[in-house]
């Protein structure tokens, strides 16, 4: 799992196969209760894992549209495929699963 240290999703997505995004924010207590979860999915995943934090970075959070906290957001081959708002893992799980066909 990467954190974005600048506003490049854009390039991540580009460079990926398939990247799963956590939009959050540092103010957002469900999206701290959710990073770790969002980390064990990525080492169960062959897949690009990245955290975003929506209020630094408005370029990346245009991607998905961002507008609640947490957002989770699934690109293949560049271009956003679902995305979900969510504080439970079951639910972050079965998204994973969806866009993966696990």
């Amino acid at each position: 799992m990467e954190i974005l240290e600048k506003d490049n999703l854009k390039e991540v997505v580009e460079n990926n196969e398939l990247v799963f995004v956590q939009y959050a924010a540092g103010w957002c207590g469900n999206c701290r209760i959710m990073k770790p979860k969002f980390k064990k999915f990525s080492e169960e995943n062959d897949a690009t894992f990245v955290v975003v934090d929506a209020e630094k970075f408005p370029e990346s959070r245009k991607l998905a549209n961002v507008d609640n906290l947490p957002t989770f957001a699934a690109f293949k081959d560049g271009k956003l495929v679902n995305q979900t708002q969510t504080n439970k893992a079951d639910v972050l799980k079965d998204f994973i699963n969806e866009v993966t066909g696990n």
